[in-house]
């Protein structure tokens, strides 16, 4: 709120009596501490003459001029009153206003994890994922039986622990083209399949019958599948106990062709007098 002051400084005058001038002057004043603007206000004086025979001649001014006097008057009332008026003003107070802007914190990235062992969905570089039908083959049902193998990479018979560096045989369909045996996938070819925690690598030829390239494995049993008959071994055990394994390890499963080499391992045959524990679809790094 604004505040105003006013100092006020009258003057006045009073006639007594003829042939007496009397000035009496009033003056009140005030203090205002810190005065921001000042405004002055002149108040014309009037001189007047009042001769002998009652007429007034007047002259105005700040200093108004005394006129000459006439012989014989006896009196003269000169008036020069200035009244200053001083006004004080005090400028409102300004309020400061502050606006708070929203800040936004950028949040800290989540540490990446450092364990080695996590699931993954992501196939690496070159890696192809589908869906296999799994079935099995061992010493008892093997044609002939035994360990024989049509296409040997890594062993000259039937074997292998599943690890990268020592997969285990598999046989896959084939056809007949140009008077040739084709493989169906080329021998050598490796596959992870993670129910199984296990590499595999393609060393023979899957099929039965007089045409069987016309059969399994060329034409799965089940459709929209590859259908590969695993090795699981079984020599100087059951024929019973081999077959009950290749039934148990039986059925549609997530296979990984051209695996990368660092998924986690169960290494062993498949039946190695007992049947390897099936793990899910879900695949490990090691």
């Amino acid at each position: 709120m604004n505040k105003l002051h006013v100092v006020t400084a009258v003057a006045a005058f009073a006639v007594l009596a003829t042939g007496v001038t009397m000035s009496i002057v009033t003056q009140s004043s005030g203090t205002t501490a810190r005065p921001q603007a000042v405004a002055v206000a002149n108040v014309n004086a009037t001189a007047e003459t009042t001769n002998t025979n009652g007429v007034v001649a007047g002259a105005t001014g700040i200093n108004a001029a005394r006129l000459p006097e006439p012989a014989n008057v006896n009196t003269t009332v000169v008036t020069n009153t200035s009244v200053l008026t001083t006004i004080t003003t005090t400028a409102p107070v300004q309020k400061t206003t502050t606006t708070k802007k929203n800040v936004v914190v950028p949040s800290k990235p989540k540490p990446k994890s450092t364990n080695s062992n996590k699931n993954t969905n992501t196939s690496a570089p070159g890696e192809i994922r589908f869906s296999s039908y799994n079935t099995g083959y061992g010493w008892p049902d093997n044609t002939p039986p035994g360990g024989e193998v049509s296409n040997p990479i890594l062993h000259s018979s039937a074997g292998g622990t599943g690890t990268y560096a020592d997969p285990i045989t598999l046989a896959v369909g084939h056809s007949i083209i140009s008077g040739k045996d084709i493989l169906d996938y080329p021998a050598g070819t490796k596959f992870y399949i993670p129910t199984y925690r296990r590499y595999f690598i393609v060393e023979d030829t899957c099929g039965d019958g007089n045409t069987p390239q016309n059969g399994p494995c060329h034409k799965s049993d089940v459709a929209n599948t590859v259908q590969l008959d695993l090795w699981v071994g079984g020599q100087g055990y059951s024929s019973s106990s081999v077959l009950n394994c290749e039934e148990a390890i039986t059925g549609v499963h997530v296979v990984i062709k051209n695996p990368a080499a660092n998924y986690v391992v169960a290494s062993g045959a498949l039946y190695n007098g007992s049947c390897t524990k099936l793990y899910g679809d879900t695949l490990v790094k090691g």
